[in-house]
């Protein structure tokens, strides 16, 4: 799976919070309707407007009488309102009624004379009943009977409602705050969690073979994941250990081996001359070669070669020197080419040597012996070896540097030297890369840090 395609925890836990914090928010604002909106006997609430239709419908008789008058506003309310009624109190203590009163609103006395708009949970009713309450409006309207104080329902979708919400938009800028803040809050605070993972993640970046004995950090970590990072710091530990096995193990074998194959090689040479002795001298020649390059392997890997100033023309016409004998004797010429003299680069002459003379005594190896066999030194430090021989295929170029490939399986070979000189670049830090040359041939290309 590409990375792009993985889901982030970060992201999925911001993700999740939030909508906690919007549900949990969303939840409490309908209950909060819920508990505020009239159901059976349990509240009584009266809009203005209701309030004022009644009131606009009481009138007094010759007597003084109250008595309420069926106006078109009224049973317009009362058709739009099924279960509309109310309770009504003027300023002597007069009460009037209408529609099915609930049993908690019968018999009120003046109490309802002094109050404009209130909640009336702490009135004297009765104690069974107001458990069950939810919400008491008071509204005080005039009317030509005079003033009234009533409870009742009626006009709540109409009116209440609306009031009860824009009558509350002042706490939206409160609310669009606290998200803002939530949110904020919330990335920060996962951000800071992350930061050790983060951490983790920088110090297993910097773990490679050739720095053995890095561990990913335990302290400072989520106590969720110090598992993982402790199964990891001991598949780490079981690695290094094995490495360490392995490269003892190659060392010990090379340094064994070494000792029989001079006997045979001395056994040999005592032998009559002919074919037979001269491919079994060369057998024996390849398994000393085996045993040096590992060795030489195992040197590269276990000590610190000290980087010294290095004039690459020299070292490289040393080697063309050294080897032109063997080069000629395959049928090959040597050339060799410079841009300039000096040209500086920090390396470790034995070892650089080494690599070069490897590269050299491959393209003496596969080159089909014909042609010429070049070696330049170029003013940026870039040191090229290329032959007239069939080259490397594309899908192969890079396999050429695994330990004991071959590109065909009866190559003489030892299936080291590639590898070995691919080694010493690193170590170098310099990069060396294979292309076709201007003949045809394979062109080893190794490029060198500035001195």
């Amino acid at each position: 799976m590409k990375l792009a395609q993985r889901k982030s925890l970060k992201r999925r836990l911001t993700l999740q919070m939030l909508a906690f914090q919007i549900g949990s928010l969303f939840i409490l604002s309908v209950s909060l309707v819920s508990y505020i909106l009239p159901k059976g006997a349990e509240s009584a609430m009266l809009d203005p407007q209701s309030a004022q239709i009644v009131a606009s419908a009481l009138e007094r008789d010759e007597n003084g009488h109250i008595s309420l008058k069926v106006t078109e506003e009224l049973a317009a309310l009362r058709d739009k309102t099924p279960d509309f009624w109310f309770v009504a109190i003027s300023e002597k203590g007069e009460i009037i009624e209408d529609g099915r009163v609930p049993e908690a609103f019968l018999n009120m006395d003046q109490q309802l004379s002094d109050v404009k708009v209130s909640d009336l949970r702490d009135a004297p009713l009765s104690y069974s009943y107001l458990a069950n309450l939810r919400m008491i409006v008071v509204r005080r309207a005039s009317g030509p009977a005079g003033e009234f104080a009533m409870v009742g329902r009626g006009g709540l979708y109409s009116m209440t409602i609306p009031v009860l919400i824009f009558s509350n938009l002042l706490m939206l800028p409160v609310f669009l705050l606290m998200s803002v803040v939530t949110i904020i809050a919330i990335s920060w605070i996962i951000r800071r969690e992350f930061k050790p993972l983060s951490n983790i993640v920088r110090q297993a970046e910097t773990i490679d073979i050739d720095k053995r004995g890095n561990r990913l950090p335990e302290t400072n970590i989520p106590r969720e994941v110090t598992p993982l990072v402790q199964a990891v710091n001991g598949a780490l530990r079981r690695l290094d250990d094995g490495y360490e096995r392995h490269k003892r193990f190659i060392l010990d074998a090379a340094h064994e081996l070494r000792t029989p194959v001079a006997i045979l090689q001395t056994r040999i040479e005592a032998l009559v001359h002919g074919p037979e002795r001269a491919r079994i001298l060369a057998d024996a020649a390849r398994i000393a070669l085996l045993a040096e390059q590992l060795l030489d392997l195992q040197r590269l890997s276990g000590q610190k070669l000290s980087l010294v100033p290095l004039d690459l023309v020299r070292l490289c016409r040393a080697v063309v020197a050294d080897i032109a004998p063997l080069a000629i004797s395959q049928g090959y010429a040597l050339a060799f080419e410079a841009d300039e003299e000096p040209i500086l680069a920090l390396a470790d002459e034995a070892s650089l040597q080494r690599a070069i003379m490897n590269i050299v005594q491959n393209a003496i190896e596969h080159g089909g012996n014909r042609g010429t066999i070049t070696l330049r030194v170029a003013c940026n430090r870039v040191i090229e070896i290329s032959d007239e021989g069939n080259g490397i295929p594309q899908e192969d170029r890079e396999a050429v540097f695994d330990a004991f490939h071959r590109l065909r399986p009866k190559d003489r070979g030892t299936g080291l030297g590639l590898n070995l000189v691919q080694e010493i670049v690193r170590y170098h830090g310099g990069e060396i890369s294979i292309s076709d040359s201007s003949t045809g041939g394979a062109s080893f290309r190794i490029s060198l840090p500035y001195c």
